[in-house]
């Protein structure tokens, strides 16, 4: 794959609900404990900034690098949060984004996506409505959006809020391939599989398992999901 960004890449999603655990205790650090975990190069966090006044970050920013090794990219518009609609994105030194794109998206509620173009490599971290009619309009705004730039390898990740395993997501499948890693909702007995990862061919993408899990409550109602990005293969010509 052209571009200086080495694969294979380590990327993860995780929403944290503002820090808000499955004690319903909020504690930020028991968050970056287990961002650290996944051993990532890149995280996409969904409600990663309060969701009332002016969006305050839910984890504090000038510990992050501390305890997880990663930064936050530049995707908030303001000082205050740490993302845009919620969606964050941390990188480990040495992955700069040469362009940020912000997609406020169609619905009921206040949905965005994130787009960062790395050299070579393009992440998009989503979190999409919860009614099947806005999530199919949001995923049409962002393959449209993303059509419209530069092309680049793709891989899109996030909370997609879908529940069934077969049906919700076709407006993605067809133009991407869609990894279903399992349920991650609810943390404690994960039955759905809200938590998704989509590439375009130019990519491979395959589902990690989790780290171990430390024993006590989980620091959020979801499950992260961790996958490694390799450059796609070139076909073999006979």
């Amino acid at each position: 794959m052209d571009g200086s960004t080495p694969l294979p890449l380590r990327l993860a999603s995780y929403n944290i609900r503002a820090g808000l655990g499955s004690d319903l205790r909020r504690d930020p650090l028991r968050v970056l404990d287990a961002i650290a975990a996944l051993e990532a190069d890149l995280v996409a966090l969904q409600e990663a900034d309060h969701r009332t006044g002016r969006r305050r970050a839910a984890l504090p920013a000038d510990r992050i690098e501390e305890h997880t090794g990663l930064r936050p990219l530049p995707v908030a518009e303001n000082g205050i949060s740490l993302g845009w609609h919620g969606i964050a994105l941390l990188a480990r030194p040495g992955l700069e984004p040469r362009a940020v794109h912000r997609y406020p998206l169609p619905g009921l509620e206040p949905r965005g996506a994130v787009a960062v173009d790395l050299p070579g490599l393009r992440v998009v971290g989503v979190h999409l409505g919860l009614l099947r009619r806005s999530r199919r309009q949001q995923l049409d705004h962002i393959r449209t959006a993303l059509q419209a730039l530069e092309p680049l390898p793709t891989v899109i990740l996030g909370d997609f809020n879908e529940w069934s395993r077969k049906s919700g997501l076709g407006r993605l499948a067809r133009h991407y391939r869609l990894l279903t890693p399992g349920g991650t909702f609810p943390a404690r007995m994960p039955l759905a599989p809200l938590d998704r990862v989509a590439h375009c061919d130019r990519l491979q993408v395959r589902m990690l398992d989790l780290p171990r899990a430390a024993k006590g409550p989980h620091p959020s109602d979801h499950l992260p999901i961790l996958a490694e990005v390799h450059a796609a293969r070139a076909a073999q010509v006979p």
